[in-house]
């Protein structure tokens, strides 16, 4: 081949490299470009509007003629019942064993006090801000509050700064076990210590005889606590007595209990009741990250304990004694809720749906926020160009979920609880499973319902809280509906 030949074909084989090359980094280049987050954005403006086959109507508009979440709010007028007040710092504290937790605290403990309101009741909560740099919020966690008290930061208020202080006001209107925490950096804040539960009783005097009470459990870091015990915990009950044991689980992962020794029936999930609940004997029940149950447990007639196991963590030793059976394995079967207690009327008829939405989680490669990796993503995309589920109040709402990720997602809907149909194609059998908090195992699907009856910008996200933070956050939004905050921006919000 001649020079002039041979430079001819370089000059080809470098113009197809450039090609190639090109081919390759453009796209990469403009997937990054397009993953970066501003540094102030409102989640209104992320990804796209999914209307689950409803019609978009005139109601829904993102101007100043919406409805602002700040004006969804109890009565302003109505003197509160219950008053609280709470200061939360960054601290270092000890646990019973005398272990330092560098952690947070509410009113210099952690987990922060109990709250505890009666059904009917307005409760009015002061949160001041010592000494958390990053800004604090509380999300009542299962409480369907008004929108403006659901102390999501950037979304329904800004981030509580250090020195300033926030007022909550709602009305306690489902008795149940529920908690608060932290919804700003919550993926840090929680694990901290940041949290707290909070039960509301039924209306009247208490069932006479029986014993309450609250059992948080809350990993900090790796050590494994119940209401901030690292060693077991004793509940003094009289031979004979029922005890009626609300379980909170505060961490990332799913809390089994078991017990040994004796039965249990389970009184209600996530603050909803169980029709007709039958005793169950060796079986552990799953409870989902950010999950409450209550179990019925009758304390021996003879004066000895029985063994609540929550996990590998502290147990529970119920009854008279202190010595309780010893410790077994958690039980090979667990007790499946979508066939436990008998069913009763919903109050909606799910078949009538007037809006049908899907929330497929999935993971894959690509960049968010202008980092490479791989990400969570929701019906194939990832964040921020994730669905914004658009309702109208009244409608009845069906979402099919289903879990394609390799791993577990406790999925958590703020503002609704919703009524599980089916797991895996298998309709409901049992008593109404209605939850807040859902563990959706990877190759599951769930098929669930709820009506749209509290307006709002609300996060429908994993409560797996590092989760949320990779990107695996969607948010149901009511047409005419707005909001003034921001994520970012001088408020700093940063909600997971």
């Amino acid at each position: 081949m001649s020079v002039e030949g041979s430079t001819r074909a370089e000059r080809r084989r470098l113009a197809v490299a450039i090609l190639l090359t090109a081919a390759i980094v453009l796209p990469l280049g403009w997937m990054w470009w397009s993953s970066r987050l501003p540094s102030t954005y409102s989640v209104m403006d992320m990804g796209y509007d999914d209307y689950g086959g409803g019609a978009r109507t005139a109601a829904h508009q993102h101007g100043t003629t919406a409805r602002s979440v700040a004006d969804l709010t109890a009565d302003p007028a109505r003197e509160p019942d219950v008053r609280v007040d709470l200061v939360a710092r960054k601290e270092r504290f000890d646990l019973v064993s005398g272990r330092r937790v560098d952690g947070y605290t509410i009113n210099g403990q952690s987990p922060g006090p109990q709250i505890s309101a009666a059904e009917g009741q307005l409760v009015e909560v002061h949160l001041m801000n010592e000494s958390v740099p990053d800004g604090i919020t509380l999300h009542w966690h299962g409480v369907d509050v008004p929108n403006a008290e659901d102390g999501v930061a950037g979304v329904t208020q800004d981030a509580v700064r250090v020195g300033h202080e926030y007022v909550y006001r709602f009305v306690a209107e489902r008795p149940g076990t529920y908690w608060y925490h932290s919804h700003q950096v919550s993926h840090a804040q929680v694990q901290g210590g940041l949290l707290g539960a909070l039960v509301i009783r039924p209306r009247g005097a208490p069932a006479a005889g029986v014993l309450d009470f609250t059992a948080v459990s809350h990993l900090y870091g790796s050590q494994a606590t119940v209401n901030g015990n690292d060693k077991n915990v004793q509940v003094q009950a009289a031979p004979g007595q029922q005890v009626r044991v609300r379980l909170v689980n505060t961490d990332n992962g799913t809390l089994p209990a078991w017990l040994t020794g004796g039965t249990y029936k389970v009184l209600a999930v996530d603050g909803y009741d169980v029709h007709q609940p039958q005793p169950v004997n060796g079986k552990a029940l799953f409870i989902p990250a950010g999950g409450r149950a209550d179990l019925a447990i009758e304390a021996p007639k003879d004066g000895s304990a029985v063994r609540l196991d929550l996990g590998g963590g502290p147990a529970l030793l119920i009854g008279q004694s202190a010595t309780a059976p010893t410790a077994r394995p958690q039980p090979s079967g667990h007790l499946d809720l979508l066939g436990y207690g008998t069913p009763s009327p919903l109050g909606f008829s799910p078949e009538a749906a007037d809006r049908t939405f899907r929330y497929s989680i999935g993971r894959r490669p690509g960049f968010v926020n202008g980092r490479p990796g791989i990400w969570w993503s929701i019906n194939g995309h990832l964040f921020p160009d994730v669905p914004m589920f658009v309702v109208a109040e009244g409608d009845v709402v069906r979402m099919h979920i289903s879990n394609h990720s390799g791993r577990l997602h406790p999925m958590h809907l703020h503002g609704h609880h919703a009524v599980v149909l089916a797991r895996n194609g298998v309709k409901a059998s049992g008593s109404p499973w209605w939850v807040d908090s859902l563990d959706v195992a990877s190759g599951a699907s769930y098929d669930i319902a709820f009506v749209a009856d509290n307006p709002g910008i609300w996060m429908d996200h994993c409560h797996n809280l590092p989760h949320a933070q990779q990107g695996l956050v969607a948010h149901l939004m009511y047409e005419g509906v707005s909001e003034p905050y921001r994520v970012g921006g001088a408020a700093d919000n940063d909600p997971e």
